[in-house]
């Protein structure tokens, strides 16, 4: 149950928060010098010469002739230039936030009301986030039996965004360019047009993309209780969302050339939704207490899109989409669904030590045809309190311990909707209005539904100085919605379908200690988690030949006997030390330095194998010190962008990362990096395959903070309630060997669906890094 700050009767209370903080990016990748560039494609080149002059170039002066066509600088020895495109993509951010709050009341009613401020300024060019928000709750007892109240919040949020990552207008790609070619050309004294790829600077100084969104969120609860113990509760809410998106391309960019393009963007959407339920607590005698709930909710959301791309413009200047003499591209688009749900649930205490808690929850979504619109979801769940029972008082050192299990059922309803319909969409023929068909018909959609078993053991020792928890957990999914990939010829891309059983199975271990309990103080909470999860069926019954589903990267897949979104791909098996090339692991372990020949294999799986965290809290007279240490292991990413910048220059003339420098010299030298060969990718290594799949496993300081609250006497002398001065610093450093700018990265890419964004995990291509941000602030309570 979500909750926000509510007043309480007495003196009105104020806070305020302020800090300020920067920000920078928390790793440097490192990409090859002009010298260095200079000569690794120097001996790519030669060995281009050595192995099949297909150009017919004859000697390397030719070919330093072709490649400074490209480059312009590579040839020159006396420019000096010497660029580092990485550090043109990031900045110094600034992070600043407000926060002015005022709660109070009365026996009858209470409130609490607050303005709220961000303003971060990224660590990517171009890259800016703004928010101010309000919020305004009252809670009023109109007798003692009934109870009313409000909730409102109303915010504006302006998000400056950059291109996408796929993009080389996007700022994370400047450092594919050479560091042979400047960002300014020293003949205009303007940003360099003479890169061998488009400057992604011109981008950031002539395009623009703001982004405004309007949120309301308004809400109202009736609450009437008839006689003691029995609750009536209605709530009704609205959540409404304007946004207004603007994109201008200037007429100097590759996305905006040659006349500029203009692109808006708005979206209306409106969530309205009802809780009614009536509930019942009683205690009856000394050993039973009784909790009953039953009622209903219904929840409807309406998206409304629209969009018009036009091009055209007089000058940059004029930036509106009435400004362009063109409407290249106009879109609309309204859609809707819908949930009604029916609920019951009992708890039952005997004793204080038993526990029994039953419910079950009917919920019916609008994605569903009418034949399967509503699912039934039970779930029953028992408790015993085993440090109460007599035979156990004489245990001193157990504080508490309760042994608790678990089963339930539930559904999930995500994915596009009028999935089970076919539908049409209207379509322009050689000038006439007409329609054409859009997505396939799947009347037989269902509810997926996850059942799960938990089993677990809460316990504390000595007071409860170490307490803890251990959960055991396996949840099996069947009817796993998925869009079934479809051939060509089909005339669609895929069909939505419930097409298989998805099965995980976990622990959980938290362990809470209270090292120092005195005036000094120190408390440390470890948690750790591992889970695994296979697909123990890809097809609507077991006897079905299902091949797999591919996710939009091309890497990751579903596959039966698999991990979800396991890596697929060809197997790198390193470089033949006889010649330099590049060899792949064939299906009986042998090699091959022929790509064609092989075959598509597991290769990885981006599911860790544990996850955790331990933090650690100290304080002494008002000073207060928490650390909080996070951990991934196991788990894996693909370097979608390796190709590209590790590439031993084999493949065009992208700068690469310094560990290419690696690379085979002669025969016998023991390496993982081919023969350099310019264009050489049918034997460089430098076509899809695991050779981009890196360990990311890791260990952050994700949290330090530091503070120091103002002693009561200070207080009253200052006639203030609290005064607290801070400072903290987050991702201050991560232990990985991946070799990318993140391991906590995942690269999604456009036009995603609910399918493609389960299917693929753990893909980087020019993904931007977390922030490592240093905040200082204070906060007064009056």
């Amino acid at each position: 149950m979500i909750t926000t700050k509510r007043g309480q009767a007495g003196k009105t209370n104020i806070d305020l928060n302020f800090s300020r903080g920067v920000s920078n990016r928390a790793n440097v990748v490192g990409f090859l010098n002009a010298d260095e560039y200079k000569e690794l494609m120097t001996v790519a080149g030669q060995n281009y010469l050595d192995e099949d002059d297909w150009l017919g170039l004859g000697d390397i002066d030719t070919y330093k002739w072709f490649v400074n066509l490209y480059v312009p600088g590579f040839t020159d020895d006396t420019s000096g230039v010497d660029q580092n495109w990485e550090e043109e993509s990031f900045r110094t951010g600034a992070v600043t936030n407000f926060d002015l709050s005022a709660s109070g009341g009365n026996e009858k009613t209470n409130f609490f009301t607050g303005l709220s401020y961000i303003d971060n300024e990224g660590i990517i060019i171009n890259n800016d986030f703004r928010r101010i928000s309000a919020r305004l709750n009252l809670d009023h007892a109109a007798s003692n039996r009934i109870k009313v109240g409000v909730n409102t919040m109303l915010s504006q949020t302006r998000l400056d965004r950059v291109s996408n990552d796929n993009a080389f207008s996007t700022p994370m790609q400047l450092c594919a360019l050479p560091s042979v070619q400047p960002k300014i050309d020293p003949e205009t004294g303007e940003l360099n047009i003479n890169t061998v790829y488009f400057n992604g600077l011109i981008s950031a100084r002539d395009n623009s993309n703001r982004n405004i969104t309007y949120r309301m969120l308004e809400s109202a609860y009736f609450n009437w209780e008839p006689i003691r113990g029995l609750a009536w509760r209605t709530d009704v809410g609205i959540d409404i969302t304007t946004q207004k998106e603007d994109e201008f391309l200037g007429r100097f960019t590759n996305d905006g050339s040659p006349s500029g393009q203009g692109t808006s963007r708005s979206m209306f959407v409106t969530k309205l939704t009802t809780n009614n339920y009536l509930s019942f607590s009683r205690q009856l005698g000394e050993l039973h207490d009784i909790e009953a709930t039953a009622g209903m909710s219904y929840e409807n959301i309406n998206r409304q899109f629209n969009t018009i791309v036009a091009t055209g413009f007089p000058t940059d200047a004029f930036q509106t989409i009435y400004s362009a003499t063109t409407a290249s591209v106009f879109d609309g688009q309204e859609t809707a669904f819908a949930y009604v749900s029916y609920f019951s649930r009992l708890n039952y205490k005997l004793g204080d030590r038993y526990l029994v808690g039953l419910s079950v929850r009917r919920d019916g979504s609008s994605r569903f045809g009418t034949n399967s619109r509503y699912g039934t979801f039970p779930a029953a769940s028992v408790g015993w309190i085993l440090s109460r029972e007599n035979f156990m008082q004489n245990a001193d050192w157990l504080s508490f311990l309760k042994l608790r299990s678990s089963y339930g059922v539930t559904g999930n309803s995500g994915i596009t909707n009028f999935a089970h319909m076919g539908t049409m969409i209207g379509a322009d023929y050689a000038g006439a209005s007409g329609l054409r068909p859009w997505t396939l018909a799947s009347p037989d959609l269902k509810w997926e539904t996850t059942a799960q078993l938990d089993i677990g053991i809460d316990f504390g020792f000595f007071r409860n100085r170490i307490n803890g928890e251990v959960d055991y957990y396996q949840k099996k999914t069947t009817d796993l919605l998925l869009a079934k990939t479809l051939p060509a010829s089909s005339g669609y891309v895929s069909v939505t379908e419930n097409v298989g059983v998805l099965e995980n199975k976990g622990w959980e271990f938290v362990l809470n200690s209270g090292n120092f309990v005195g005036e000094f103080k120190w408390n440390t909470s470890f948690n750790i988690s591992g889970n695994k999860n296979q697909i123990l069926q890809l097809g609507a019954n077991s006897d079905e030949e299902y091949a797999d589903i591919i996710g939009a990267n091309g890497v990751n897949r579903v596959r039966e006997g698999e991990p979800l979104g396991v890596f697929v791909t060809r197997k790198y098996a390193g470089v033949n030390p006889d010649n330099g090339r590049a060899i792949y692991e064939l299906e009986d372990g042998t090699t091959t330095d022929d790509y064609n020949l092989a075959p598509n294999l597991v290769v990885g799986d981006p599911n860790p194998d544990f996850v955790g965290g331990i933090s650690n809290n100290f304080s002494y007279k008002g000073v207060d010190l928490n650390v909080l240490v996070s951990f991934v292991y196991g788990n894996e990413v693909y370097n979608g962008g390796g190709k590209y910048q590790s590439n031993q220059a084999s493949d065009f003339f992208d700068n690469q990362t310094k560990d290419q420098l690696d690379y085979w010299t002669g025969p016998g030298d023991v390496t993982d990096i081919p023969k350099p060969v310019f264009l050489g990718s049918s034997y460089s290594g430098t076509n899809s395959s695991s050779r981009y799949l890196q360990d990311a496993s890791y260990l952050r300081i994700k949290m330090i903070s530091l503070g120091y609250n103002l002693p009561s006497s200070v207080l009253e002398r200052m006639k203030l309630r609290s005064v607290r001065i801070y400072a903290s610093a987050s991702n201050l450093y991560t232990w990985t060997n991946y070799s990318g700018w993140d391991p906590e990265v995942n690269f999604l890419g456009t036009n995603r669906s609910t399918t493609s964004t389960n299917i693929q995990q753990g893909y980087d291509f020019y993904t931007a890094p977390q922030a490592r941000t240093v905040t200082f602030g204070i906060r007064v309570g009056i």
